[in-house]
């Protein structure tokens, strides 16, 4: 009787572990048709050091998780404000292994119908890439 009653109480907070959201793959066939260059090629190359890219990986999950949608009703500017391409990334070392990655909303990479202008939709981390951790936030 116990034992029943207790599974019954945790089985609902079970429900509240989900695994982290995952990339969505393309089809094998889609991904067949995909030609992948000898070399990268230098016009509009991007280099990040492995702790930069860490930092922004740390801080977007944190700033726009993986799989968060808008809510229902959303208008088409919080739509745009959901996604996180919607956003450029800047990004400074600090001191002692800090890493300072500021998202920045800019209305051109929305669709020319999703476009206003918004003030401070945006924010700046304080990420400690060895620690793997967010130190601040600033918004």
């Amino acid at each position: 009787m116990k034992r029943t009653f207790l599974l019954w109480v945790l089985l609902p907070g079970c429900a509240l572990f989900r695994p982290a959201a995952r990339p969505v793959h393309a089809s094998p066939e889609e991904a067949a048709r995909v030609t992948f260059p000898r070399d990268l090629p230098t016009e509009g190359l991007l280099e990040l050091s492995g702790p930069t890219a860490a930092a922004i990986a740390l801080a977007m999950e944190d700033f726009r998780p993986l799989g968060t949608k808008p809510h229902r009703g959303a208008t088409p500017l919080e739509q745009c404000l959901y996604r996180r391409e919607a956003f450029n990334v800047a990004t400074a070392p600090g001191p002692e292994g800090i890493v300072f990655v500021r998202f920045a909303f800019s209305p051109s990479n929305c669709a020319e119908h999703e476009r206003e202008i918004v003030l401070d939709m945006g924010a700046t981390y304080a990420v400690d890439v060895p620690g793997g951790r967010i130190l601040a936030v600033q918004r």
